[in-house]
């Protein structure tokens, strides 16, 4: 279901709430806490709480780690919760099973598959990105770089210029599937053909793909692939990251963390490190347990979904966004950086204005959470699950009310927070 401009024209508010009774996903908005009043449009940055998250949290914390005790770590499955869960990702993101552990932050195991990929690829010293890619993972190249003490070199090309730049010399293509702040949306399979014809390995950071869009790794014949817990996997603050190694690079490095969860035989206590056969050898340390146990209720509630039914009902929702956004605001110096074409775009629309932030702040001050990204970007996330057609509706209302008004013009709208 894609809106047309015509039909975009006449719709009314009336007809959203149509729209609303015939979703087939509108059950899922009653398996997560949404404060009343509240339009929420950062799932992109962190996802609502799945209701079933409490009570789950109480069991692990009264029943596995207050009766239970150390011995939960065999009775209550705690030790093969990484793998547990990676499989069950896996099944969003078009992997087998066993190519997928959850483990750390997004970076950390950024930082393990770059150097898994450096190690693959031993006589090419180019690591290739673009400057908009997600500072973290600059960052983390930038640091292995510095660790290795050699000539590898980081080159950053703009989006549109990566194909043409991978070459003999390009050792990985480290690049984040969907743009966080654009939306715009790299062609994973026309990229990964082009940097494996070339000789070159690709790590894809799927922050803002896993459970937003359907990917399909095995597919694209991807190497790695890492993302976040915590954006439309709903994981909570902080949540577990998670790492993907295709099956046929597994045996040929361990990745340099190596703890002690990693090892073949951890409870062996043997001083010299031997790694673990399969994806577990991408397991450092040992693993956050009740923050794994709330990741586990929003992945549960992601594959109860249809992913395409979410893909299509989230295309839908941006155009629908756009559309009302260009009829109501228009003439308020806002300007879309989000491709309009849904097939490049991921599930989110990103706007520019040289007052995006205290825009933003108005917002939220009405109940409409977005949120701001520099150097001037409104986003708004669409999350289908919980997200509805009159939302949106509502959202757009709200937004043209503070322009025309310029409501953002208050002082208190111009003070900044240590997380923008």
């Amino acid at each position: 279901m894609t809106l047309t401009q015509a039909n975009t024209t006449a719709l009314t508010r009336e007809a959203l709430a149509a729209m609303d009774a015939s979703d087939p996903l509108a059950s899922f908005k009653e398996q997560f806490y949404i404060p009343q009043g509240v339009l929420y449009f950062d799932g992109n940055s962190l996802g609502a709480v799945p209701k079933t998250v409490e009570g789950r949290l109480q069991k692990a914390i009264t029943e596995e780690w207050g009766n239970g005790l150390v011995r939960s770590w065999n009775t209550a499955g705690w030790y093969e919760m990484p793998r547990r869960l990676g499989n069950k990702i896996a099944r969003l993101i078009g992997a087998d099973d066993g190519e997928v552990v959850v483990a750390d932050s997004t970076s950390v195991n950024l930082f393990k598959v770059l150097a898994a990929g450096v190690k693959l690829n031993p006589n090419r010293r180019v690591i290739l990105s673009e400057p908009d890619n997600f500072p973290t993972d600059l960052y983390m190249a930038q640091g292995l770089i510095q660790l290795l003490g050699s000539d590898h070199e980081l080159v950053l090309k703009p989006a549109n210029e990566i194909m043409g730049a991978i070459d003999e010399n390009t050792a990985l293509v480290m690049l984040t599937h969907v743009n966080y702040r654009t939306g715009a949306m790299h062609d994973m399979n026309a990229i990964t053909a082009q940097a494996h014809a070339k000789g070159a390995l690709v790590i894809w950071d799927l922050a803002h793909s896993a459970g937003a869009l359907p990917v399909d790794l095995t597919g694209a014949n991807a190497d790695f692939a890492i993302g976040c817990g915590y954006k439309y996997l709903n994981g909570g603050p902080g949540a577990p990251a998670f790492v993907y190694v295709a099956k046929r690079h597994q045996p040929n490095f361990s990745q340099p963390l190596a703890g002690w969860m990693g090892h073949n035989k951890p409870f062996a206590f043997d001083w010299k490190y031997e790694p673990a056969e399969g994806i577990g050898r991408y397991l450092a340390g040992t693993q956050a347990v009740l923050s794994m146990t709330a990741l586990e209720c929003g992945v549960d509630v992601m594959l109860e979904a249809d992913m395409v039914q979410i893909r299509e009902k989230s295309l839908t929702m941006a155009d629908l966004f756009i559309q009302l956004v260009e009829q109501r605001c228009g003439s308020f110096g806002l300007e879309l950086v989000t491709p309009t074409d849904g097939s490049i775009r991921g599930s989110q629309v990103s706007y520019s204005h040289p007052q995006g932030f205290p825009i933003m702040q108005a917002l939220v001050t009405t109940g409409v959470i977005g949120d701001y990204r520099e150097p001037n970007i409104l986003r708004f996330g669409f999350t289908p699950l919980y997200v509805s057609f009159t939302d949106i509706w509502d959202t757009v209302a709200i937004l043209a009310d503070i322009l025309q008004k310029r409501t953002w013009e208050r002082p208190e709208f111009q003070r900044r927070g240590n997380v923008t």
